[in-house]
């Protein structure tokens, strides 16, 4: 990977900083890296990443003591950054490894472009070696995006259904952020996107600016899912574990 890239994806996935260029994307790479973060220590052995992309956490992951391997697995016909290429690519329907070949799979923003969620899920159970850890993300407030592959936006509980019924355990599922990251979200979106003249675009750009830092500092992720004041999330992440053999 080129300094170049390497640039692109620190300053684009790992270690955002707010600007008036990517007030669309800020709020939720941020979450999501946090997220991968805090979860991380449960990560282990070899890793798969499903849906890799550019695989923006390769290397913070391979740093890490108890990550032996990493393996980025896409679908064959993803555009990539320049030269950044996964390490396999599949065909969306069997990967094209063994089972029990992983002891981390990940999948971040992946399982909302899934037309059958559950054979994906399956195929990820099947290559997850027996205890082995599953960490997902999906958004809940997002564009729709990569159209017409955008197919569904997860509530907690039909996330923890699906990861179910493929037959995972120890399911905990978490808020990537709540009211305030999910309006921060938003408002990036909208004022990124939304038509506007040039000068009310650059005034609304500033005004966004200066509203998403304040939601961002003063955002709280509920920890419980109900219908008063913890009824609002920006996205999810998810993690879990397949059956040992014992």
């Amino acid at each position: 990977m080129s300094r170049i890239e390497e640039t692109f994806i620190k300053e684009n996935f790992t270690d955002v900083k707010l600007t008036l260029t990517n007030l669309w994307m800020y709020q939720v790479r941020k979450n999501l890296f946090k997220a991968i973060i805090n979860q991380s220590k449960e990560f282990k052995g070899r890793l798969l990443d499903v849906g890799c992309g550019v695989m923006p956490y390769k290397q913070t992951l391979i740093n890490s003591k108890h990550i032996t391997s990493y393996v980025g697995l896409d679908l064959e016909q993803t555009n990539y950054y320049e030269d950044v290429k996964p390490d396999v690519t599949w065909d969306g329907i069997v990967m094209p490894f063994e089972n029990k070949s992983f002891d981390t799979i990940m999948a971040t923003e992946v399982l909302e472009h899934s037309y059958e969620p559950e054979k994906l899920l399956n195929e990820i159970y099947r290559v997850l070696k027996p205890g082995g850890v599953f960490f997902c993300t999906v958004p809940f407030i997002w564009h729709l995006h990569e159209t017409p592959h955008d197919e569904y936006r997860y509530t907690p509980f039909s996330l923890e259904k699906k990861l179910k019924g493929a037959g995972f355990e120890k399911i905990e599922i978490r808020a990537l952020g709540g009211w305030d990251s999910a309006l921060s979200q938003l408002l990036g979106l909208w004022v990124t996107y939304r038509p506007m003249r040039g000068f009310m675009k650059r005034i609304m750009l500033r005004v966004a600016k200066f509203s998403i830092r304040y939601l961002d500092k003063n955002d709280v992720a509920p920890r419980v899912f109900d219908t008063k004041e913890n009824s609002m999330i920006s996205g999810l992440s998810a993690i879990c574990y397949k059956k040992g053999d014992g």
